[in-house]
């Protein structure tokens, strides 16, 4: 941009201004004292001095980059803008980024710790301290610890917003107590990919595709979607092509150039049919899949008797896939066959520069919506597009987590109340059956932490997620470690305020684009004392109220879980440069900066500062390419030391070690690193499929979901519902204050198109009653052409409420329940009280317009968590009709005897490796985002 300067415009510090300084961002070099006229003091010219301090969002996982605008006089946060120097957002924020103002700002927030002084669930507290707190879980934790109890502590994460510190801390208490929320979020597509290529999650360079095809709606909502969003429009600048199959009319797909409505489920059958064109065609990179796919391995195993030869292979493939034809694609999806061919030649054409991402909606919706991921991750094989510029790579290629000093061992302990033996294979931990295995007395759980995560309103079935948080049997303690109220914080024993974005001390890396980079989440207030020297020992202190960071939570309480090291715990939590001395925050990371990240102390050294005063500084670090490259990886070649005591096997070309692992595969007479597969290559053909159980899964396939256009009668009212969609409020699990937010979005509505409205007998603004296997719930109709006929949707993103009005309940955002079961057990909820304007410290609060906050539609669905991959299938079959009398909007109806049934049904699709020879619990090559050691996976 040329620099024209602006006559008569002078900036407040006396600097003449131009285009450039009003396009972008305040220069690092004045972030220490930036001055900026009062709006509200118009006309006035009145000053305000601003501190700038980045941190790092935490409304999403795409971790932008944010700035604080501390004010000098008042010392609070004014505002928070992007942050240019971050990798991955590069200073452009999503509403999310700014709306934390509101969060910080929140009136409704709680601000101390609290204990309940009545029964659980009763709603009754009073506020304690945090060492009371320290004490009570500490002695519980112990205890569990000294009995040989481990398997009854766990830790339940919704977003963790950090990388590795949980994983450490749990390995020196010696438990496997990671439990999250991935399996109603992920799990599925990541077990698609990690099948493929031992590692669970994409990251493509859409910047330099030449066709991107994305599943569901990346732009508004998707996986990182704000820094993947503005790549994907770079490409389209650059010339690529942009596919999108979703069966609603997202913003994405209206920024297409092909919009594919499939019929939710089918999407594997048409990336298939696109295999095949790409195979037939020849379309396909021969030489990356010859050296890269383990085509061997499948032929001997399954094709002995024909000519071992790649020739033969692809022949195979075509026979293989020969059923997949446009017209069978067309049939499934409701596409046309022509569009099909079309895309799949331009994948083809585009070769390695393809650019193709999923994450939730098919895969998460589907019984069998895995394969949506594999068959996906096939098109790219088929191009040789894995981890080349414009195409897809693995995450790890382009997310970079650092290690910190004296790492614990692996637990030697297996909770199965996380990895049961019926689902050997599951990607993640099974949490969203935790009430039915309690239920089932498979075992307690003596200590519980719900972290930033809110299960009750969050997974499908809450209600027997309330029956069992009210059961002191089941789970004895339980806290909730929360920013703000939440559904299932009013069934803990404790409710402990945690920080938000510029509040806590973090570390952030994702796969955001093909680049390595480390984002430094800071308490941006404790950051602005210390700078004008006053002493801070812990956050809480700084922050608004006693609000905390899981960090400093963290260590202090493994000091008191054991105080005189007896234990083996309290090692891991000493300073690295006093010895014996307790670990402090600014300790971790100052230490992980000095030695962790390549190329940092080279950068801040230039600077004059070390490590830590640059990541203070700029808030973010980005991994020079020569110290972290991220093309091609599986191609790097092993070193001499790499190959000794190893032997090569002549048939796969595998390097292996004396114990039987493999290190590398022989690519063209080089020894290469290859891919974390048993192969270490690209496992098209599956021998782990095989061997557990599902050797009708071992190569990439389509499986009919249970919500198959087949399974759906219209003559009865059905349809498929598709709740998997997100809104521009999904800050829920942080806090309910983001007015900004609520205006665009505050109720969601079922989707409906003008067809089935009218076989319904309904119009916009009409209540439904939608009702599910184990209930119902009653909401508003929209009618739109946005949405395929025979599909409606309504998004699971809002619909919060509360029991009781009072501090810290989020009345932005909730409405006023009455919720209990009858005699029969049925669950009842009604709404008492909308949306409402409330007097606070915040004006706004009483300038509430909106008065219905959404239905809470979770609630009526009962678990249906795949039989492989473990992922709850959120797709519904549903009845749909008019509302019947005496409904009211924002009713629900739950049988939780039913939705029990319905679990025991889709456990019974498991297919439990029990009696192995080998004695494994699970293959030790698939990851676990905890792992124990390997002596912990044999029974």
């Amino acid at each position: 941009m040329t620099e024209i300067p602006l006559q008569q415009h002078v900036a407040p510090s006396g600097d003449q201004m131009t285009v450039r300084d009003l396009a972008s961002c305040p220069p690092p070099e004045r972030w220490h004292d930036w001055v900026e006229y009062d709006a509200k003091a118009w006309p006035r010219k009145v000053e305000r001095h601003y501190e700038i301090i980045p941190t790092i969002c935490f409304n999403c996982e795409a971790a932008c980059g944010l700035l604080a605008y501390i004010d000098k006089e008042t010392q609070r946060v004014k505002k928070f803008e992007g942050n240019p120097y971050h990798p991955g957002s590069r200073g452009r924020n999503c509403a999310k980024g700014p709306a934390t103002i509101n969060q910080v700002n929140d009136s409704e927030r709680i601000l101390y710790p609290l204990k309940r002084a009545g029964k659980r669930g009763e709603g009754k507290w009073e506020r304690t301290t945090w060492d009371e707190v320290l004490n009570t879980f500490a002695a519980k934790i112990r205890t569990a610890i000294l009995e040989d109890r481990r398997d009854e502590v766990i830790y339940h994460v919704g977003r963790p917003g950090h990388d590795g510190y949980m994983e450490r801390v749990l390995g020196a208490w010696g438990v496997d107590a990671h439990n999250s929320h991935t399996n109603v979020c992920s799990s599925s597509a990541r077990f698609g990919y990690q099948i493929w290529c031992g590692i669970d999650r994409p990251s493509p360079d859409h910047a330099n595709a030449r066709f991107i095809l994305l599943i569901s709606s990346h732009l508004e909502t998707g996986h990182y979607f704000n820094p993947q969003a503005q790549r994907i429009i770079e490409g389209k600048m650059k010339g690529a092509k942009l596919a999108v199959m979703d069966p609603r009319l997202s913003n994405t797909a209206s920024m297409a150039d092909y919009w594919l409505p499939t019929w939710p489920g089918s999407e594997a059958a048409v990336l298939l049919a696109m295999a095949r064109i790409i195979l037939q065609e020849g379309l396909y990179n021969r030489e990356y899949m010859r050296n890269w796919v383990n085509w061997q391995e499948y032929m001997a195993a399954e094709h002995p008797q024909d000519a071992q030869t790649f020739e033969r292979f692809i022949e195979l493939l075509l026979e293989l896939y020969a059923a997949y034809t446009p017209e069978f694609a067309a049939q499934e999806s409701g596409l046309e066959p022509a569009v099909i061919v079309d895309i799949a030649r331009q994948i083809g054409r585009a070769g390695t520069a393809f650019a193709a991402h999923t994450w939730r909606a098919a895969s998460s919706g589907n019984l069998g919506g895995w394969q949506v991921a594999r068959a996906l991750w096939f098109l790219s094989v088929l191009t040789g597009s894995i981890g080349t510029p414009g195409g897809t790579a693995p995450n790890s290629w382009n997310k970079f987590v650092p290690a910190p000093f004296l790492k614990p061992p692996p637990s030697q302990v297996w909770n199965e109340l996380l990895f049961p033996p019926e689902y050997p294979l599951a990607n993640y931990e099974m949490s969203i059956l935790l009430p039915y295995f309690l239920r089932e007395g498979r075992g307690k759980v003596a200590a519980y932490f719900t972290r930033v995560y809110n299960p009750v309103w969050t997974n499908p079935d809450g209600t027997s997620w309330i029956e069992m948080l009210t059961n002191e049997q089941q789970v004895e303690l339980h806290a909730a470690l929360t920013p703000v109220w939440s559904e299932t914080a009013w069934y803990a024993d404790y409710v402990l305020p945690m920080g938000h974005a510029s509040e806590r001390h973090d570390l952030m890396s994702q796969e955001t684009h093909a680049g390595r980079w480390i984002g430094f989440r800071q308490p941006v207030l404790r950051v602005y004392q210390e700078r004008h020297g006053k002493a801070v020992q812990y956050t809480y202190q700084a922050n608004p109220g006693e609000v905390w960071e899981e960090d400093e939570f963290w260590i202090e309480l493994s000091w008191r879980i054991d105080p005189d090291g007896s234990l083996g715990i309290r090692k891991y939590f000493e300073s690295p440069y006093q010895a014996g001395e307790k670990l402090t925050i600014e300790e971790y990371y100052r230490w992980i900066f000095e030695h962790s990240v390549p190329g940092l102390p080279e950068a801040a050294a230039e600077e004059g500062l070390t490590p830590l005063a640059y990541m203070q500084k700029y808030g973010a670090f980005a991994i020079p390419e020569e110290k972290a490259p991220v093309f091609s990886l599986n191609e790097r070649e092993l070193k001499p030391t790499d190959l000794a005591k190893t032997h090569i096997d002549e048939r796969s070309g595998k390097i292996v070690r004396s114990d039987g692992t493999a290190i590398g595969v022989m690519v063209d007479g080089k020894p290469c690193e290859g891919f974390p597969t048993p192969s270490r290559k690209l496992e098209f053909y599956s021998p782990t499929m095989k061997e557990w159980g599902w050797p009708d899964e071992a190569v990439p396939g389509y499986t009919r979901s249970h919500v198959h256009r087949s399974r759906i009668d219209q003559s009865k009212g059905e349809y498929l519902l598709i709740p998997t969609f997100r809104l521009p409020t999904l800050i829920h699990t942080r806090s309910g204050n983001a007015k900004w937010l609520y205006e665009i979005a505050n109720a969601n509505p079922v989707w409906l198109h003008p067809l089935d409205a009218r076989r319904i007998g309904v119009e916009t603004g009409d209540l439904l009653r939608v009702s599910t296997d184990i209930g119902h719930y009653v909401n508003r109709a929209w009618i739109t052409d946005g949405i395929r006929p025979g599909v409606v949707a309504c998004s699971h993103h809002l619909g919060r409420w509360r029991l009781e009005t009072g501090s810290g309940t989020d009345r932005w955002a909730s409405a006023l329940v009455r919720l209990g079961r009858d005699e029969q057990g049925i669950w009842r909820m009604r709404h008492r009280e909308g949306i409402r304007p409330f007097e606070s410290d915040d004006p706004d609060s009483a300038r509430i317009f909106w008065r219905e906050g959404g239905v809470h539609q979770n609630l009526t669905f009962p678990v249906h968590p795949d039989p492989i991959s473990g992922m709850h299938c959120w797709h519904q079959k549903v009845r749909v009709e008019p509302a019947h009398e005496g409904d009211r909007y924002g009713d629900v109806y739950v049988d939780t005897q039913k939705a029990y049934a319905v679990y025991q049904e889709w456990l019974a699709m498991t297919r439990p490796q029990t009696s192995r020879p080998d004695g494994l619990r699970r293959p030790l090559w698939m990851i676990r985002p905890y792992r124990p050691a390997a002596q912990a996976f044999k029974r």
